[in-house]
């Protein structure tokens, strides 16, 4: 093993562990993350709140509203936009999710 094997890519998971759309949680060196599935296509973003920096799910790998369009904060029901982290309603209008760069290939999901 040489000092480079540590930073080998891993994928953050399965594209078929996600329902469509879907959600799920997952940590990557210490760091918090949400995976969101809208179709063919994945977004990664920092789970954390823009508006009080906690969490945004209650329950776990549920980062979804009801229509399963939008990203929603379980504390004060924010709104996402999953194509870019935007906040279209609630106490954080206008900020936006921290995004983490990501791909599909070989039908996972990987942080670029």
């Amino acid at each position: 093993m040489t000092d480079n094997d540590d930073f080998l890519p891993a994928p953050l998971c399965r594209l078929d562990q996600l329902a469509d759309p879907g959600s799920l949680g997952v940590e990557r060196d210490g760091e918090m993350l949400m995976v969101i599935r809208q179709g063919n296509r994945a977004y990664v973003y920092v789970n954390r709140c823009p508006h009080r920096g906690i969490p945004l799910e209650w329950v776990p790998n549920q980062f979804l509203d009801s229509s399963g369009r939008l990203i929603q904060c379980a504390s004060h029901g924010a709104l996402f936009l999953p194509e870019n982290g935007e906040c279209v309603a609630g106490p954080c209008a206008g900020a936006y999710l921290q995004p983490r760069r990501c791909h599909i290939g070989n039908g996972q999901v990987w942080l670029d």
